[in-house]
């Protein structure tokens, strides 16, 4: 059995992060002669701790030049992609922005107590689900509790600044790197794969990969 390192670059802010380890799932299970490791990293998609929140459509219209409606029309794809994928995204539409690195802290424990993915799966319910404010400390504890961590650790974490510079560190890494935008899977430090690809696509890049290290 081969095995393959995967370190996704992700954002919890970021609906096609969500969809991207979706997919990922997707064509793993077609894959059983592989074995994957997979590590999460931050990227900040919203890196100003001190922005104003604002509604999510009129952010992206400005941040990509196009009206609401079009912004609109472009999530509620989204929406269907996510549904079709057993992703909550129902409130996508409701969110407001938000900086994640607190978020992005809590992910880095979990990962020590072997909960990363599932830190990262409550993170994204809450946010594109349920259009919870993802900086907020008590809803991040609550997420914390929900991926089966000890809450009043996460409360204690979120107090201080436990896993901050391995965060920044996280980020800063890779935008030397040349990641720009996310998600983005580097494969046993060698091999880019960016955004999120149809699973039977990512599933033949992966098979490709995989026959290239043997």
């Amino acid at each position: 059995m081969t095995t393959l390192k995967i370190d996704l670059v992700s954002d919890i802010a970021c609906p096609w992060c969500a969809i991207g380890y979706a997919r990922l799932q997707q064509a793993v299970a077609t894959l059983p002669q592989l074995q994957i490791e997979l590590e999460w990293h931050a990227f900040e998609l919203n890196p100003d701790k001190n922005a104003p929140q604002e509604p999510i459509l009129p952010a992206l219209s400005r941040k990509y030049g196009r009206s609401e409606d079009e912004m609109r029309a472009s999530q509620a794809n989204m929406m269907q992609i996510a549904a079709d994928l057993g992703l909550n995204f129902s409130k996508m539409q409701q969110r407001y922005t938000c900086n994640t690195f607190d978020g992005h802290r809590l992910v880095k424990w979990a990962a020590i107590e072997n909960k990363a993915t599932a830190m990262k799966l409550a993170l994204f319910d809450a946010y594109f689900g349920e259009a919870k404010d993802v900086s907020d400390a008590t809803v991040l504890a609550n997420c914390a509790e929900q991926a089966g961590l000890d809450k009043t650790q996460a409360e204690r974490i979120l107090s201080g600044d436990d896993y901050a510079d391995s965060v920044t560190e996280d980020i800063a890494n890779y935008q030397q790197a040349g990641i720009s935008s996310v998600p983005a899977f580097i494969i046993n430090n060698r091999y880019l794969i960016s955004g999120a690809q149809e699973p039977a696509q990512l599933a033949a890049s992966l098979q490709q990969i995989a026959a290239e290290m043997a």
